[in-house]
């Protein structure tokens, strides 16, 4: 396998007009549309950056012979829906959860999925060792634009849930958009639902000056306190690109991403007899025990949404996601979804008339600890490979090298890999009491420290 000179977990993301330049991103969209050659859609988050990079990629893509279609400011599952149902690709120009100095490049095929990694591959090797395609000035591409798809998105994504049933709850719900893209989408769908709704940081600012857009729980304190202070049934909080949805349950308790998997996953799996789930190696235990009780079977892939997707198309799967509160309804969107998801988990509280914390504590029980430590990127694989050997020459316990070090043992497991996004590793551990999840993750954090460099 070539290794890979730009790409991450998902597109590229860099520090906005430092590494990641107008010019970067201009030859970047022209390789890809040298391999595209059709209609491509345009669109990303609420990022200071993203509407000088949207003009850099039209004037690659135009360059490139390919027509350009602007959606506008909107959640990257919108786009990737556009593009599923009318395009030939896309370019999502946004950072998601990081903060707001950053922005990135994601490139979507014509099912609205992450491209593979050949293309990605190709795509580098035009950048950097040859060049992209240019059209003669008469075949330069034209420029539409289509303002119609947030209408669209939330339109159906209404049709997959009974809205008539939610209606007549009148729920009480606070949503919090982190001042990304789900400002735009969030609070009209949770109108439409008939809830009675309280905005957070749902004013469009590429700053993000409400909060951090990781829709982590020491950044979600003002959700959490809103919820108490007025009573509301659930909160509601979206990453940058509103791909992710996290929940705060009615005692403002911070729900974890992968309960709310579970929580749909089990509802998906009753509603349709079973079916495939797919998500990836860092994703609790609970989705297998839900998957065995309800005629479920579960695929596990490496880290990274496009995966999960890619693979559900595959195996036209039931449904996906991961563990930080991205799921993915494979008939609608071929990727992360915050609002599919929002809908879902609220027509799961009316039919089931039970409160959020009750439907939580009905699941299976794991504790999890996630730490992070940085290391260069450069020096990610060395680290990799001696943690691994380590494991292998001195224990017993299993070993799953589908992305980083995953080490199971009798009572849990922990995962150690790098982020495909930013100079650090990933360290999550699982287990039965929160104790020993919190000694594993410091022991994976120990075998990161005991090889890197610094």
């Amino acid at each position: 396998m070539v290794e890979k000179r730009l790409f991450g977990t998902f597109g590229i993301r860099r520090t906005a007009n430092d590494v990641l330049t107008p010019e970067f991103a201009s030859r970047l969209a022209a390789s890809y549309g040298s391999i595209v050659k059709g209609t491509v859609a345009i669109g990303g988050d609420t990022r200071t950056s993203t509407p000088m990079f949207k003009h850099a990629i039209t004037a690659g893509l135009l360059s490139s012979g390919c027509d350009v279609v602007d959606l506008g400011i909107l959640p990257t599952p919108a786009i990737q829906y556009a593009v599923r149902n009318y395009y030939d690709g896309g370019i999502i120009v946004t950072a998601s959860h990081n903060p707001p100095k950053y922005n990135g490049l994601k490139f979507i095929d014509e099912f609205g999925i992450g491209i593979p990694d050949d293309m990605e591959i190709a795509i580098e090797e035009m950048f950097f060792d040859s060049e992209p395609n240019r059209v003669s000035w008469d075949k330069i591409g034209k420029l539409y634009t289509n303002d119609g798809i947030i209408a669209e998105y939330i339109k159906e994504t209404l049709k997959r849930v009974d809205v008539d049933a939610i209606r007549a709850r009148k729920l009480k719900v606070i949503v919090d958009c982190g001042s990304g893209a789900g400002s735009y989408t969030a609070p009209y769908l949770l109108k439409e639902l008939g809830c009675e709704v309280t905005t957070l940081n749902c004013q469009a600012d590429g700053f993000f000056p409400g909060r951090d857009p990781e829709p982590i729980e020491p950044n979600l304190q003002d959700l959490i306190a809103t919820v108490k202070d007025l009573g509301a049934d659930i909160g509601l909080a979206h990453d940058g690109d509103a791909d992710r949805t996290i929940c705060i349950d009615e005692k403002g308790n911070f729900v974890l991403g992968d309960k709310t998997f579970a929580l749909v996953e089990r509802e998906m799996l009753k509603d349709n007899d079973g079916g495939i789930i797919v998500t990836t190696v860092a994703t609790s235990q609970a989705i297998y025990d839900i998957a065995e009780n309800y005629g479920g079977e579960v695929i596990a892939t490496a880290v990274g949404d496009l995966l999960v997707a890619r693979k559900l198309k595959d195996t036209n799967g039931l449904f996906g996601g991961e563990e930080n509160g991205g799921l993915i309804f494979p008939d609608f969107v071929y990727g992360r979804d915050a609002a599919m998801t929002v809908a879902k988990i609220l027509e799961i509280i009316v039919k089931e008339d039970k409160s959020l914390s009750e439907l939580v504590n009905e699941l299976p029980v794991y504790y999890q600890e996630k730490l992070k430590i940085s290391c260069p990127d450069d020096e990610k694989q060395e680290v990799m490979s001696k943690i691994a050997q380590e494991i292998k020459d001195t224990t017993d316990f299993k070993l799953d090298t589908t992305d980083g070090v995953k080490i199971l043992k009798d009572d849990g497991w922990v995962i150690i890999r790098p982020s495909g996004t930013e100079p650090i590793f990933r360290c999550f551990a699982e287990s039965d009491s929160q104790d020993n999840a919190t000694e594993m993750a410091n022991w994976g954090i120990s075998l990161v420290e005991k090889y890197k460099k610094d």
